[in-house]
């Protein structure tokens, strides 16, 4: 690597002064994907009664047997209840039930309730992109950060460390 051409970053997590709020809403081909992949069996709600309180919507990637979890999500009113952790020790389960290997998620340096419960649950920042959502991520203060949980295969005793 050419020495001027070197990045280097420290993560720090902090507090922010005003906690984050980001309104997504799914457009039509984020709904078609949802569709696509749901099949698959690694998509799973939490209710109450007949109500949504948690989604957790997710893809197997064969190329390389991993799951890449597109929408993660717990009702405002039901958050620190363990509706999150519940979800996400079931998709756990069920990706160590079929051999695969990791599980990946992208969220932003700015979401850090959500970087704390995923560490919580056992993922670690594996990547940083400073121009994934604009050619201006690092200037307006929001860049993706990429997280990974490394799952031991039992089936096959070819498992990761």
């Amino acid at each position: 690597m050419h020495p001027q051409r070197r990045t280097i970053i420290d993560i720090q997590l902090v507090e922010l002064e005003e906690p984050y709020h980001k309104a997504y809403t799914a457009s039509e081909d984020d709904w078609e994907l949802y569709s696509r992949i749901a099949p698959q069996g690694y998509s799973l709600g939490a209710y109450i009664g007949t109500s949504l309180i948690g989604v957790v919507i997710a893809e197997e990637v064969k190329w390389n047997n991993t799951v890449l979890i597109w929408h993660f999500q717990v009702a405002e009113d039901y958050r620190r209840m363990s509706v999150g952790r519940q979800l996400m020790e079931e998709l756990v389960r069920l990706a160590e039930g079929n051999g695969i290997r990791a599980i990946n998620l992208e969220t932003q340096n700015t979401n850090v309730n959500a970087i704390r419960f995923y560490r919580k649950c056992g993922f670690e920042i594996e990547g940083i992109d400073l121009s994934y959502y604009t050619n201006d991520d690092v200037s307006d203060g929001e860049v993706a950060i990429f997280m990974k949980r490394k799952i031991k295969i039992r089936a096959t005793g070819q498992g990761l460390k």
